[in-house]
């Protein structure tokens, strides 16, 4: 549907469906060109709302037959719906609906619906994929039971996989087969999966608390085999986490995990069967770095946990796509926290989640994009998939849990499971059982203004300022909140927010916090950290009996999804990040006194000089006998250019780029001795291991190598960049060979051009790990324009396609997302770049192109001459007649924000 037509949907306009199906019998003759569909319903009418005809979905589909209790009955076609009129007057009680339609898969480049990749038969059916495999209601709230039988030549597809559980197999004339499935949980038809291809499987059989067995397999392709027993341990431990924490069993005979490598997403979470993009499933040391292993932990373990929040308890409607997203990320995260297991390992994988917020969707809340929790309305549903509903949906969550306590939370999973199982429900629903779980909690009392985090846009800013008083031994903290308008709402009122504090003396201790007029604990003992519930747009806490004047460290933990202004100096900042005993803020404390000397820079004249005070602390942390490797690389590494740019009103890429480069340059000049000593002291020894204190090793090793290369070059020295070589042709994984090979791209080293050359050599049968290469060289620092015009020529690359989301992301995305100095030009050339990208792929997949068309979100942010350039780009988009609706709502509303 073009976005001429497109309807604006809002979320005051829901209504119940007017039927509702209970059961699906789905029989799939399999043919790349035309399959056939037939599906059997039985439906009701929903007696609960006025009698209406029946309309169901449908996308490009070849309808041949329709069906009422074996009759044939009339049918029109509006607006993309089939329309059944003689259904308004049926009788109370179910009937059955046949429709036989043929779909073309091999036709299929959106990715969603039935398709084909690699020669096998995949499907995608969130949002509104399903209706372009049969006309359906194709909604969240009508939920029914699927029987699947799949039918396909034996050779070409000899795995025919659907959801639940397998009943029957056997062979067909002509060199077929068929497979039937049942599903006994009743699900929308966005869950519905199929799969026919040439796979092999690792399986491994568990047996959950209960007592009962189940089979876990993972399917490949053939020579992907050997990359799957991550995969596998990643699952297993999801099962077994799951219902230690939470009480969740496993509710199917077997969970199968499937990787296509054409896939527009990381992963989706079909009952029982979860289709994944090779990304997440596939790894070894050879082929994958750290992240990776990291990655795919996360990611099955998310689409693992959906079989409960999200499945079994599905969203009312698209506007509640957080009640699932939200939810399940928060349970992701917690499940990779536990994983971890150390506090410092815990509190590393806590920063990344932070970082990953702020670099994206800080900026949506800020731009013309941003949309609450729990949206208002959408043009294009896939535009609402986004980082305010997934990652700060999990923050909202997070604070729910801080509110009633760690135990109180998954008393209000229970009552949450006791409630909906099986239901299509919302938000408030969620919410409302974790508050009635715990009703003694501040999250009970203050639940309606609680659920503002859900309807309200935008990123809080709260201020605070503290006062000591001596002769009364008093301080007392005055917190303020405010949150900027937003796209359709201009006032906000005051959110809750939860503030987890700590105050800390001069000499590094941790002060006990005596609030004025409180009582003893039972305990005996005042606590040394404890939240603070700001609910009011100002309040004031005071604590009593404290003997001097203390450094406040508020919002430990990133205790909610606000910024912070608390006017700390920076000798406050330096007595956090060596004494603050709340990780998070050490390592924040550091990236301010970071922050702090670039923007300097950015907003002067350019010129980023390094002070002694700030190059002390990162030796200090760098030397530091105790830090964790891992946690001493996040100090280390100076806040993003994409960061640096979102704390400014007009953006000069340019400048940012400068003022990082030479932040990064002199940090590797004066410590260069101590990058020395760091990369000598980390080399991780032994077999690959993807634990904690491996990975940090070799996170600060590759770090301490990129710094020494850097410096090296600089100097016309050519040890380092030759020991880098060095160590790139002989590292025992790809986490070391790709950060060897980083560190002489970032550092423009000559030695950079045959250390690429022999990588794809070495690689260029394995498509993730030429992902990776294209993506290094689209991310490296520019230098002259070197970099955009490589980008350039690697799209005449044999390698390349622009088809396959995965490696249309590994470049197109790499360079204009993630590669700011290389992509903002003052020739524009960047953004006819992507203009071009744009428009292309929005002929081949809209899903995709409009990720690619979020890029230019905050064009009007931008300093000239780049502001008139990045206008014209995406006023070219918008102008092209027959453009998606899915980009077109991503640049109306860009270009509605000058």
């Amino acid at each position: 549907m073009r976005e001429g037509t497109a309807p604006l949907i809002r979320r005051e306009d829901y209504s119940a469906p007017a039927f509702w199906i209970k059961s699906v019998d789905l029989t799939f003759d399999l043919d790349p060109a035309k399959t056939l569909v037939i599906n059997k319903m039985q439906l009701e009418r929903n007696l609960d709302v006025p009698a209406q005809a029946l309309r169901l979905h449908g996308e490009d589909l070849n309808l041949t037959r329709v069906l009422v209790n074996g009759e044939s009955v009339s049918f029109r076609h509006e607006e993309g719906l089939l329309v059944i009129d003689s259904l308004q007057g049926v009788p109370a009680g179910p009937f059955t609906l046949e429709i036989r339609n043929t779909c073309a898969p091999e036709k299929n480049t959106h990715l969603s619906g039935l398709y084909t990749s690699g020669g096998g038969f995949f499907t995608q059916c969130e949002a509104e994929g399903f209706r372009r495999i049969t006309y359906f209601l194709d909604r969240p709230d009508v939920m029914a039971v699927y029987t699947v039988t799949l039918r396909a030549n034996k050779q070409q597809y000899p795995v025919l996989l659907s959801n639940g559980n397998l009943v029957e197999q056997g062979e067909l004339d002509n060199g077929r087969h068929f497979a039937k499935w049942n599903d006994p949980f009743p699900k929308p038809s966005y869950l519905f999966a199929l799969v026919a291809a040439d796979l092999v499987a690792r399986e491994q059989w568990v047996t959950t608390r209960s007592g009962k067995n189940h089979l876990l397999q993972v399917y490949v392709r053939r020579g992907d085999l050997d990359k799957t027993e991550h995969a596998m341990n990643s699952l297993i431990a999801s099962v077994v986490w799951d219902e230690a924490r939470f009480k969740l069993p496993l509710d199917l005979e077997r969970f199968m995990i499937v990787a296509v490598g054409d896939f527009n997403m990381g992963a989706m979470e079909n009952k029982g069967l979860n289709i994944f993009n090779t990304k997440y499933v596939l790894a070894n040391p050879a082929t994958a770095t750290d992240s990776d292993y990291l990655g795919i932990e996360s990611v099955v373990g998310h689409e693992y946990f959906h079989n409960w929040t999200g499945n079994r308890i599905t969203c009312r409607d698209w506007f509640q796509l957080s009640l699932k997203e939200g939810l399940t990320v928060f349970r992701d995260q917690e499940f990779s926290m536990d994983m971890a297991g150390s506090a410092s390992a815990r509190a590393v994988k806590r920063i990344d989640d932070v970082r990953t917020l702020r670099l994206s969707q800080f900026p949506e809340d800020a731009g013309p994009m941003a949309h609450p929790v729990r949206p208002d309305s959408y043009v294009e549903i896939n535009n609402f998939y986004t980082a305010t509903v997934y990652d700060k949906g999990a923050e909202v969550v997070r604070m729910m849990q801080t509110l009633v306590g760690r135990d109180g939370f998954a008393h209000g999973m229970t009552l949450y499971f006791e409630r909906h199982d099986g239901s299509a429900v919302t938000c408030d629903e969620f919410a409302q059982a974790i508050a009635d779980a715990n009703p003694q909690s501040e999250l009970a009392r203050l639940l309606p203004q609680f659920k503002r985090w859900y309807s309200q846009a935008g990123t809080p800013r709260v201020t605070a300022r503290g006062r000591y008083d001596a002769p009364s031994r008093t301080y007392t903290l005055l917190l303020e909140q405010s949150c900027g308008s937003t796209p359709g709402q201009a006032e906000k009122q005051p959110f809750v927010i939860p503030i987890a504090m700590g105050l800390v003396a001069r000499d590094g201790r941790a002060l006990a916090l005596q609030l004025e007029d409180e009582a003893l604990p039972a305990s005996g003992a005042y606590p040394q950290e404890r939240v603070l519930v700001l609910s009011e747009n100002r309040e004031f806490f005071t604590f009593v009996n404290v003997d001097e004047e203390p450094v406040p460290s508020l919002l430990r933990g990133f205790s909610a999804p606000v910024t912070l202004a608390d006017g700390l100096s920076d000798n406050d900042l330096l007595l956090l990040l060596q004494h603050d005993t709340d990780p998070f803020n050490r390592w924040e404390a550091g990236q301010r006194l970071a922050l702090a000397r670039l923007l300097a820079a950015v907003r002067g004249d350019g010129d980023l000089q390094l002070d002694q005070p700030f190059i002390g602390a990162m030796r200090g942390v760098l030397t530091h006998p105790t830090l964790d490797a891992a946690f001493k690389e996040l100090l280390l590494s100076p806040p993003s250019e994409i960061y640096i740019a979102e704390q400014l009103e007009s953006v000069d890429p340019q400048r940012v780029h400068a003022a990082r480069e030479a932040m990064r340059m002199q940090l590797a000049q004066a410590l260069r001795d101590d990058w020395a000593v760091a990369f000598e002291a980390n080399q991780a020894t032994g077999g690959y291991a993807p634990d904690p204190i491996s990975v940090g090793k070799r996170g600060l090793a590759n770090l301490a190598l990129n710094m020494l290369c850097l410096d090296a070059v600089a100097r016309g020295d050519t040890v380092w960049p030759g020991r880098a070589y060095q160590r790139f042709k002989d590292a025992s994984n790809m986490t070391d060979r790709q950060g060897a090979l980083w560190a002489l791209l970032a550092s423009h080293s000559e030695l950079a051009e045959p250390a690429l050359a022999r990588f794809y050599e070495l690689f260029k049968g394995e498509p993730l790990v030429i992902d990776k290469w294209f993506t290094l060289q689209a991310t490296a620092p520019e230098s002259g324009g070197r970099v955009f015009a490589r980008v350039k020529a690697l799209m005449n690359h044999p390698d390349f396609t622009i088809k396959n989301p995965n490696r249309a992301r590994s470049l197109i995305a790499a360079v204009c997302m993630g590669n700011p100095a290389a992509f903002h030009r003052s020739d524009a050339a960047g953004y006819v770049f992507w203009a071009d990208r744009v428009l292309e792929l929005d002929g081949i997949n809209p899903q995709l192109a409009a990720r690619m068309a979020r890029v230019m979100d905050r064009w009007s942010r931008l300093a000239e001459p780049y502001r008139s350039a990045a206008r014209e780009a995406v006023s070219r988009v918008a102008a092209k007649p027959d453009l998606s609706s899915d980009v077109r709502e991503i640049v109306t509303r860009a270009l509605a924000d000058a």
